[in-house]
């Protein structure tokens, strides 16, 4: 892609610290990349997916070429760990599948906070960055295809 992509980062901030991380590979993905995004920070995982269409629809400012998602989802003693983490990452294909948008997902599901800042550092796995990745890489397919 010749134009620089313009990107929408949706951060769940429920794990502020992870956050950070996640957010942090993924800006520095960005910059490498040479394209511009905006930041915007929403309470959790769940609300993350209606952010993005959102961002979708917007009428006001430059569109957004691509779309990261990310955030965290950590085990507790209820299956309300299950219901975020499918309901989250089947809201986020639904959206990249039915509109045609290229999503990266970097929400993170693990079992315990070391997992996920493990994950998230961008020292470590470097989940934000990949995310990132992901988005762009698909940007490039939709824009090979003419779409």
């Amino acid at each position: 892609m010749t134009v620089k992509p313009h990107v929408m980062i949706a951060e769940a901030r429920f794990y502020d610290d992870i956050g950070d991380l996640l957010a942090r590979g993924a800006v520095e993905a960005l910059e490498e990349a040479g394209a511009t995004f905006e930041r915007i920070k929403v309470p959790g995982a769940l609300e993350i997916p209606p952010a993005i269409a959102f961002g979708a629809n917007r009428k006001e400012g430059p569109p957004f070429d691509a779309f990261v998602a990310l955030g965290c989802v950590l085990r507790g003693e209820t299956s309300h760990y299950d219901i975020v983490a499918g309901e989250s990452a089947r809201a986020l294909i639904d959206l990249a599948s039915t509109y045609g948008l290229p999503l990266g997902n970097g929400i993170l599901t693990c079992e315990t906070r070391a997992q996920a800042l493990v994950r998230a550092d961008p020292a470590g796995e470097n989940k934000g960055a990949h995310a990132v990745r992901a988005a762009l890489r698909l940007l490039d397919i939709k824009t090979v295809m003419g779409l």
